[in-house]
């Protein structure tokens, strides 16, 4: 009796708060939670239809998930799943059983809670791609502007060197005419002091 007794001591609790949420007609997502202070290596999911056509279990150990997701469920099809922590000496009692019932291919968007969700993350989704979609254009716009600015400054320069070199052209015409009537003005004066001279004598 002892043994059983550290057998089930050594079991991990059941899980708790077992919901379905994201109901469609072919798929739903189950989640849970597990107390503290245990080791949980895994899970187990028992899936079954209530009529008794199928069962399923879901097995899955080396993860920390407390989510999985129902595929190839049978629409507007009632369900009864039981949840069961997986630890290191062994699985936990099943957790409470919970009934859900799939959708119809029509009520794919009614009010329900889970659906609404989905349309606002598709909103927010949408939202983003339009702020990128805007921060690239800002982007653009911005080095459109930095591309004119440059051209404008480049612009600037090559007419102020223009502008510059038009008055150094203008600075040496002048400076070349004086300088011929220096030689020409000191030519003159030699040719007057020798007949100055001459007519001395």
């Amino acid at each position: 009796m002892s043994c059983a007794g550290s057998g089930s001591t050594d079991r991990p609790p059941s899980p708790v708060n077992v919901t379905v949420t994201q109901l469609k007609a072919n798929s739903a997502t189950v989640s849970w939670d597990v107390p503290e202070g245990d080791v949980v290596i895994g899970y187990a999911i028992l899936q079954q239809r209530q009529d008794g056509q199928m069962q399923r279990f879901i097995r899955e150990v080396n993860t920390t998930n407390r989510a999985c997701v129902l595929w190839d469920l049978a629409e507007d099809a009632d369900y009864i799943i039981q949840v069961q922590s997986i630890g290191l000496y062994g699985e936990s009692q099943a957790s409470k059983r919970v009934h859900f019932r799939t959708l119809k291919e029509t009520d794919r968007l009614p009010s329900n809670s889970s659906n609404q969700g989905d349309i606002t993350m598709e909103g927010l989704d949408k939202n983003r791609q339009l702020q990128t979609g805007e921060i690239i254009i800002i982007v653009a716009v911005l080095l459109m502007w930095a591309a004119v600015i440059a051209l404008f400054c480049r612009q600037y320069d090559i007419i102020k060197d223009n502008d510059s070199n038009n008055n150094k052209e203008k600075t040496k015409p002048s400076s070349e005419h004086s300088t011929p009537e220096r030689p020409t003005g000191g030519l003159l004066r030699s040719k007057k002091s020798p007949s100055v001279n001459i007519i001395e004598v």
